[in-house]
């Protein structure tokens, strides 16, 4: 069969009616229902929604990889005029990767760890145009440096384990690249990377998304992300597409209430957890199998209307005026989408107590052989160096980096799990420093907990919910018998706001944030004075990181609770926190109030690190600063300044200062310190990353 040749005016990639189910050996799961999209030649349109909600399914379904048990049902996927649903395998073979490619989550698992960086890539045309391997080895040198890449050779004779986890994705971008496809694919292509390697990442994609006119579909749940790198947008809910449009025409004029909510559910600038906290989107996301009539947001939505929004099947509706902007509501007429949210009563600002914790000059230093089997030199890891602060009852402080800048390594020290290599660490009036957690007393355990980044690693899956609870308050030595310590538990869930039915369910048939809210109620069953949160809401959809970190500002309120909040998620980080901390290769390179780090004069780490936050507004601008290179090795730090070897300012010292000597911690107002050479005058110069143009 010949191929039609394809209009270059007509779209490149057009969805129409799709329908994807999986089968089980219990019944049809439908995925994805009446989907339908357009991506034009040259166009990027970005695919947005929480977990499950069948952003992946779709991308698989274009690929045509949704396994055994996953179908196409209905509806047409067309590429380039031609419908891939009907397309054989031969056919199908000849278009993946030469003229789609996709990009995954996790770059590791689409690079081969037995082979060199350099055969990898040049396969790809070497199987798909047949050219040779000089000419391929030729290809993959230019697409090396195409992505940014330093020491192309030295990059293409390297296996994947000798990169880092932001040069493993720009090998996989530029494996997908090689053969310059029309289309590609980004399926979350920067969750596991640090916020500024994400802002190199991006930066990229939209360059080289230009220079080969390639046309992207973007799949991601960051609506800041999708806002810096596509055109246009597509929201998705519970398998649905519930409104699509420009980039603009969505975030500024929104027409339906599961987007208006997704917005009012993520820390956007002028957020504030006591005078504006987040609103989370009341309910749970429904079950494939569970889903309710007509409207899928219905139960959760505050436009509901019976007999209306649960009629029957809803389509898709044009919205006026706009382009190609269609929203899957009922109601979209009736709705004032210009008015404020009802404002919720905002919680008076906390006081902030007496010093509960205080660091001072704590080092921790590890040693490692450098020869296979322990033998060879012994090197030493700086992973936290002199590392001073307090902490104050009833206080968030925010501890903010890089990984690989000691963040968790202070957690572990704080917690007992290490010991500090040299300094104090004062819990109240006890020095904690040299006492692993084995030997401290309950007390001392029970009185800093950690509430950890990944609920589904924490939870026992053979214990219910209840006995876990029960037994942290039985290791707490809290309640004078069973009876008492049942109670106990159902307080607990109670202040999680779980249902206490919960008790008797296994963390198996809990979702990612009822989990997170078990994990939160066993590390205050003990009555815990210190709370360290590692990344807390990394892992959670945007809806559910409200309500979590909601319930972590009530809990604090109510125990007077001191958080340590370790997070790279600055959004985040600006709206939870009281005084917030950036670390940078085992240093404090900054301290100070909220409000004195997010502004100017910072140290110049701080302003690359707020520049490269994804902000989900068209009214804010920011200073573009991208890092080159990667954060040095803590085996073989650079001498100076931590930060020199990526610094833009360094030049404005003079005599090569920042090269020679460790800066040290300067006073720039009350509380507000950094650990930096820079003149007072340069300080002075500084202007906001960060501004926001008046609406």
């Amino acid at each position: 069969m010949t191929a039609t040749k394809w209009d270059p005016s007509q779209p490149i990639l057009e969805i129409d009616h799709l329908s994807i189910s999986f089968f089980t050996r219990l019944r049809e799961i439908p995925a994805v229902m009446d989907f339908s999209c357009k991506v034009m030649a040259g166009e990027a349109m970005g695919l947005v929604g929480e977990s499950g909600c069948g952003k992946s399914t779709v991308a698989l379904a274009v690929m045509r990889d949704l396994g055994k048990n996953g179908k196409i049902v209905g509806g047409t996927i067309k590429f380039k005029g031609r419908d891939l649903t009907t397309m054989s395998d031969e056919e199908l073979r000849h278009i993946r990767g030469k003229e789609i490619a996709m990009i995954y989550q996790e770059p590791m698992a689409s690079l081969n760890p037995a082979m060199k960086i350099g055969k990898q890539l040049m396969e790809v045309p070497m199987i798909h145009e047949g050219v040779s391997a000089d000419e391929a080895r030729k290809r993959a040198l230019e697409v090396v440096r195409d992505v940014r890449l330093p020491d192309p050779e030295r990059i293409l004779n390297s296996f994947p384990h000798q990169l880092s986890g932001g040069q493993q994705q720009r090998i996989v971008i530029a494996m997908a690249l090689m053969s310059k496809p029309s289309l590609l694919i980004l399926d979350e292509p920067t969750t596991a990377l640090d916020v500024t390697v994400e802002a190199a990442v991006v930066d990229l994609v939209k360059d080289l998304g230009e220079k080969y006119g390639t046309s992207m579909l973007f799949i991601s749940h960051n609506l800041g992300l999708v806002l810096e790198v596509c055109d246009r947008l597509c929201v998705m809910y519970s398998g649905e597409a519930v409104e699509t449009g420009s980039i603009v025409d969505v975030f500024n004029k929104m027409q339906h209430p599961y987007t208006q909510a997704l917005f009012r559910s993520i820390p956007l600038p002028g957020a504030d957890k006591n005078a504006r906290p987040l609103v989370a989107i009341p309910g749970n996301f429904p079950l494939p199998h569970e889903r309710p009539k007509g409207c899928n947001f219905g139960p959760r939505c505050s436009y509901f209307k019976a007999g209306l929004c649960d009629a029957g099947e809803i389509p898709m509706i044009a919205v006026a005026g706009d382009d190609r902007h269609d929203t899957r509501c009922v109601r979209v007429r009736d709705i004032d989408w210009a008015a404020k949210p009802k404002a919720r009563a905002g919680a008076a600002k906390a006081a902030v107590g007496r010093v509960v914790l205080k660091m001072d000059d704590v080092k921790k230093y590890y040693e490692v052989s450098s020869g296979m089997f322990g033998g060879g030199l012994k090197k030493v890891v700086k992973a936290n160096e002199t590392l001073s602060f307090e902490a104050r009852e009833g206080e968030t402080l925010a501890i903010v980096g890089e990984s690989g800048c000691g963040k968790s390594t202070f957690a572990k020290v704080l917690m007992g799990l290490e010991t500090a290599t040299d300094g104090k660490i004062m819990l109240y009036d006890r020095d904690i420093q040299n006492t692993p957690i084995e030997k401290r007393s309950t007390e001392t355990v029970s009185g800093v907990q950690m509430v950890f980044q990944n609920p589904f690693d924490t939870l026992n899956p053979s214990m219910t919910v209840g006995r876990q609870i029960i037994r942290a308050l039985e290791i707490f030595g809290e309640g004078a018998n069973d009876t008492e310590r049942r109670d106990r538990m159902l307080e607990l869930l109670d202040l999680v706001k779980l249902p206490r039915a919960f008790a008797d369910r296994m963390p198996r048939q809990l979702s990612g944030g009822q989990k997170q809210r078990v994990g939160i109620a066993r590390a205050f069953a003990g009555g815990a004075k210190v709370v360290v949160a590692d990344e807390p809401v990394s892992a959670l959809d945007v809806s559910v990181q409200a309500a979590v970190t909601d319930l972590l500002m009530e809990i604090q309120r109510k125990n007077r609770t001191t958080l340590l909040f370790i997070s790279h998620d600055l959004s985040i980080v600006r709206y939870l926190s009281d005084r917030v901390m950036v670390m940078y290769l085992g240093h404090v390179v900054e301290i100070g109030s909220t409000d004195q780090v997010f502004s100017p004069p910072y140290h110049p780490y701080t302003e690359a690190l707020l520049s490269a936050v994804p902000i989900a507004d068209t009214h804010v601008t920011k200073k573009h600063i991208v890092l080159e290179g990667e954060i040095p090795s803590a085996m073989n730090p650079p001498p100076g300044c931590p930060f020199q070897t990526r610094c833009r300012w360094k030049s404005k010292v003079a005599g090569g200062l920042c090269e020679k000597e460790v800066p040290p911690m300067r006073k720039l107002a009350a509380g507000h310190e950094i650990k930096c050479h820079l003149p007072e005058a340069e300080l002075a110069s500084m202007e906001p990353v960060i501004q926001i143009a008046a609406e």
